[in-house]
């Protein structure tokens, strides 16, 4: 006869994250607060846009939008770009479709 395994040293057994796992879960901490979500929406919505014109309007502070569009950059779902004495953000379409499939299979 073979050993059976309970179901308690099932319910323990070791799960490694796979790179997607660790993908997915980087993209999702960037979208980890709402006004992130509203950004990402916001550019897909309009294409290009201007920091100020994403001021005017969110509810938040520059800096506060500043340090959001940081974390989505940092995370490669948009990419900036300097205009003379503004920066440009957009989205960054390859990122955000990878983000949608990894989405898909969970």
């Amino acid at each position: 006869m073979s050993p059976v395994r309970s179901t308690a040293s099932r319910r323990h057994a070791r799960y490694a994250p796979s790179p997607s796992d660790r993908e997915t879960a980087g993209l999702a901490k960037a979208l980890g607060h709402p006004a992130r979500v509203a950004i990402l929406r916001l550019l897909i919505e309009r294409g290009d846009c201007i920091c100020g014109d994403i001021v005017d309007v969110l509810p938040l502070a520059q800096a506060t939008v500043s340090q959001h569009l940081k974390v989505l950059k940092g995370a490669g779902l948009i990419r900036g770009e300097i205009d003379g004495p503004r920066r440009c953000y957009c989205v960054n379409p390859e990122v955000v479709k990878r983000l949608k499939s990894l989405i898909d299979v969970l």
